[in-house]
């Protein structure tokens, strides 16, 4: 069912605004370094307004990517500009490529309705299958969901 209402969806379903980056590291050295400032970064940011969720991610041989899930926008940023992430990210790119060669950082924010079923279903009512798929950005209306 369409719907605006996440209050009963995981923490992930209820966020507005989600982050996704990587870092590609020199090395196992530069790895094993970054944990003095990641550390302190992830206790940081758990506590702050707005935090909903995360998780890091590993690809071979030197990528360590983090996936993160906020309020809104502001609750997003606001923690990209703290002293932590600050330090981290000034650690990653200064001294030329000493600690990291490549990485990057993608912003997204929900739009404000999406779909809800079973137990994290928000509304009351029987459930049902939405009548049609969300139009793509060159339709005025998407296509039936169930053919007749």
């Amino acid at each position: 069912m369409r719907t605006t209402d996440f209050s009963a969806a995981p923490p992930q379903g209820q966020a507005g605004a989600m982050f996704i980056g990587a870092t590609r590291y020199t090395g196992p050295r530069a790895m094993l370094r970054t944990i003095r400032t990641w550390g302190p970064m992830i206790r940081r940011m758990k506590r702050m307004p707005g935090y909903r969720w995360h998780t890091v991610y590993y690809r071979f041989p030197f990528t360590l990517g983090t996936i993160a899930f906020f309020s809104d926008r502001d609750a997003m940023l606001k923690f990209a500009r703290s002293k932590h992430h600050r330090d981290l990210m000034c650690w990653l790119t200064d001294d030329d490529a000493r600690n990291a060669t490549a990485g990057f950082i993608r912003l997204f924010t929900a739009e404000p309705h999406g779909y809800s079923n079973g137990i994290w279903r928000a509304e009351d009512g029987s459930m049902s299958h939405i009548p049609a798929w969300t139009p793509l950005s060159t339709e005025s209306s998407g296509p039936a969901v169930h053919r007749s």
